[in-house]
């Protein structure tokens, strides 16, 4: 039997993807952590754009940090064309104050910048927890998102981005990525910027020993956490025979797996339910979805049945 939520600690909501006026958000950095703190969150991450028309920021919060409440350093990368021209947007969490920011004057590709790829690199060489952004908006391909090597997550949910366009997604990346053997874990993000509904969306649940942010960022890159609209995940349990899983009320239990192999149970307000192991034989991974009455979700990672 393997307990995969039996590690030590407690949980702690963030946010991995924020914004202020140090670069296009409407709120001063302050404020934004006043909003999420007061909000009930454990700790966010302000990542501002790291383009020269902002200066090239890394949000220093340090000094914002108290009453339980703390910040990751961060921004959000850009450098490098994708397949259709746009600039690569790649969300690095845990970045060092001195990080040597990209040659980007804006939001516009040029041909002496670093790659996407290599900006993701340096990102991870430096300690930083690196996520693909929001596929669906950006119009990744799926040779783009193969291209980033260096990575620990994909964006599969942005809630900024389903307020603003309805191109929330990463999941069909993710799910390419995964069936080829790519092992990357999802985070839900907000990607607020506070000018219209993009807040309060889309989060992760990090199992730390504190509430402190080398314990989380360790534990975000071991993958000790899962992201949600609202629903708790609270245990994920694999015997030799099935699949337990514990949440809070749901209306919805869903495994998925490699391909199309996919199963649910569905009742009303289930806080257990079991999935026979075998038919994912065939899967070299299985992850967990559960969906409220609401229509909120909430996702494991990925589990991979041979570790």
């Amino acid at each position: 039997m393997t307990d995969f939520y039996s590690a030590g600690g407690q949980f702690f909501r963030g946010n991995l993807h924020t914004h202020s006026t140090l670069s296009d958000g409407v709120l001063e950095p302050a404020e934004v952590i006043r909003r999420y703190r007061d909000e009930g969150y454990d700790f966010i991450s302000l990542t501002e754009h790291m383009v020269g028309r902002y200066d090239y920021p890394i949000a220093d919060t340090r000094a914002l940090r108290g009453n339980g409440f703390t910040t990751i350093l961060g921004a959000e990368l850009h450098s490098g064309a994708q397949e259709n021209g746009a600039i690569w947007h790649i969300l690095a969490v845990g970045l060092p104050l001195d990080f040597e920011p990209p040659n980007a004057p804006d939001f516009k590709a040029r041909e002496d910048q670093e790659t996407g790829p290599e900006i993701a690199a340096r990102a991870m060489a430096a300690g930083a927890h690196v996520s693909i952004a929001h596929p669906q908006w950006s119009g990744l391909t799926q040779d783009d998102a193969r291209s980033i090597t260096s990575a620990h997550a994909v964006e599969a949910y942005n809630h900024g981005c389903a307020a603003g366009c309805d191109r929330p997604e990463g999941f069909h990346t993710l799910e390419q990525l995964l069936g080829e053997g790519r092992r990357l874990d999802i985070v839900a993000t907000d990607d607020a910027h506070f000018n219209e509904p993009d807040h309060f969306g889309g989060w992760v649940m990090v199992k730390a020993a504190e509430n402190d942010p080398d314990a989380l960022l360790e534990a975000l890159k071991r993958g000790d956490h899962y992201s949600t609209q609202g629903p708790e995940i609270r245990n994920i349990v694999i015997t030799e025979t099935e699949i337990v899983v514990e949440c809070s009320s749901v209306v919805a239990i869903c495994v998925q797996a490699a391909g199309n192999l996919a199963k649910a149970v569905h009742g009303l307000s289930m806080t257990r339910g079991a999935l026979p192991l075998a038919q994912f034989s065939a899967s070299p991974y299985i992850r967990v979805s559960v969906i409220d009455a609401a229509g909120r979700r909430a996702w494991s990672n990925p589990i991979w049945l041979d570790d």
